[in-house]
C-alpha cells in the first residue's frame, strides 16, 4: 500500500491550498459547516449556485484554459470531494484531446495525448457561505518536454482570478500516486460520466 508518501504529500498540499487566495461567493449560503456534510442533491444546488461566480473569476486569468475549460467535456455527473485539494467540491473538465482517454477512467496503461489540458474546479465552504477555490490545470506537453513530472506542466488560478505561483515538482509528488493511469487522478466512481 502507498498510503505514508500519499498521505504525507496529501497533508503538506491541503496545508498550502488552504492557504491559497479563495473568493467569496456570498448569495451562494449553505447550511452545513462542511462540504463532508452535504448530500448529494444540496453538491449540486450548491454548485448550481457557484458556477456563474466560478466561470467569472477564473476567466480574468490571462491563461488560456482559464476562459475556455467551460466549453470542453464535464467529466463528472457533479462536483464531490476527491483526492488532496484541501476538502473542496471539484469538477473537472478535459479539453477536445484529454476527452476520450480521459473519460475511459482506465487504472493503467494510460498515455495521454500532448496537448491535452485538464482543468479542475474547486470551491467550498467558508463559514456558511461558497468559497471559490483554485482553478487547478494540467496540460500534457510533446514526450521529452519536462521528464521531471512526467511531460505535465501545472498551472493554477486563484478563486479571485490572479496566478497562483506553484512548484511543479509539489504537484507532480502527488500526481505521481497516478503514475500507471499517466499521472491522472479521476474524480470519485460515483459521480463519472460514461465516455
Amino acid at each position: 500500500m502507498i498510503y505514508r508518501p500519499v498521505f504525507a504529500t496529501a497533508v503538506i498540499l491541503a496545508a498550502s491550498l488552504t492557504a491559497a487566495t479563495t473568493t467569496t461567493a456570498a448569495e451562494c449560503e449553505v447550511d452545513a459547516e462542511t462540504v463532508w456534510d452535504m448530500s448529494a442533491d444540496d453538491i449540486t444546488a450548491f454548485y448550481d449556485c457557484m458556477e456563474a461566480s466560478i466561470a467569472e473569476a477564473y476567466a480574468k486569468n490571462d491563461l488560456e484554459a482559464a476562459g475556455a475549460y467551460r466549453d470542453w467535456t464535464v467529466t463528472s455527473t457533479r462536483p464531490a470531494v476527491q483526492g488532496a485539494h484541501s476538502g473542496r467540491l471539484l469538477q473537472t473538465f478535459a479539453n477536445d484531446i484529454a476527452a476520450e482517454e480521459y473519460l475511459k477512467f482506465a487504472p493503467e496503461g494510460v498515455e495521454m495525448p500532448a496537448g491535452s489540458v485538464l482543468a479542475k474546479e474547486s470551491f467550498g465552504i467558508n463559514d456558511g457561505t461558497g468559497a471559490i477555490g483554485p482553478l487547478f490545470v494540467m496540460t500534457k506537453l510533446e514526450k521529452g518536454a519536462s521528464p521531471d513530472t512526467a511531460d505535465w506542466r501545472y498551472d493554477a488560478v486563484t478563486g479571485s482570478g490572479g496566478t497562483m505561483g506553484i512548484s511543479q515538482a509539489f504537484c507532480h509528488d502527488c500526481h505521481v500516486t497516478w503514475e500507471a493511469q499517466d499521472n491522472l487522478a479521476y474524480p470519485i466512481e460515483e459521480v463519472r460520466v460514461s465516455n
